[in-house]
């Protein structure tokens, strides 16, 4: 049978990721209650956040998604000082996230949740089967102006990604390294997504041009 992978995602970043990595893949976007999650869960790490928004988001697609199918989510979170912080939203926000986070290194956390409706090598039921993993990155910012920083905003672009801040964007500019997988600061690790999808039996391989 045709595999099909579903990203649980409506970051254009992520299914750009897949596309360039020669991954096919369709998107459904999941209605996950990021902020009601969160509550519920009490005091967890921003690691365990991105994780567990990850498999919400997976297990929410995964519930209207065809047998046979395999469905990943991902959530990143950005961690300064032990603070968790995801999308900004708001140019006041992001700005002063920046100001915060200029001239300083913080962790970028993605949760990866990979999900088998059965069908593949390893899932002999209909019952969904997942997995998950974590993988993390530190990041070094450049010692930006403010009025470096009040350019950024204004195009936008800090505003609705995790810790207001893109490596494959603009702020590429502003980022001195990155020590750990790229494609996790960008919100999905490739590598992560193969080793997931060997647990269910499946190669990456098998996506390829498929």
């Amino acid at each position: 049978m045709t595999l099909q992978l579903i990203l649980a995602s409506a970051s254009a970043a992520r299914t750009k990721l897949l596309t360039d990595a020669g991954i096919t893949h369709t998107v459904q976007v999941s209605d996950t209650d990021e902020d009601a999650l969160t509550a519920a869960a009490g005091p967890i790490t921003p690691a365990e956040t991105a994780l567990l928004l990850a498999r919400a988001k997976a297990e929410s697609v995964a519930a209207t998604a065809p047998s046979g199918s395999l469905v990943i989510g991902c959530d990143s979170v950005f961690e300064l000082d032990g603070v968790p912080y995801g999308k900004p939203w708001q140019p006041t926000v992001a700005r002063e996230r920046w100001q915060l986070m200029r001239g300083r290194s913080g962790v970028l956390h993605t949760g990866h949740w990979l999900i088998s409706l059965g069908n593949t090598a390893t899932d002999c039921t209909e019952t969904p089967v997942g997995y998950g993993e974590l993988t993390s990155a530190a990041v070094t910012f450049e010692d930006v102006s403010d009025a470096e920083i009040d350019a950024y905003v204004a195009t936008g672009e800090p505003l609705h990604v995790a810790g207001a801040f893109t490596i494959d964007g603009l702020a590429g500019a502003f980022i001195t390294s990155v020590e750990g997988d790229p494609h996790t600061v960008v919100g999905l690790s490739i590598s992560t997504l193969r080793r997931l999808l060997a647990k269910h039996g499946v190669a990456i391989t098998d996506f390829w041009g498929s």
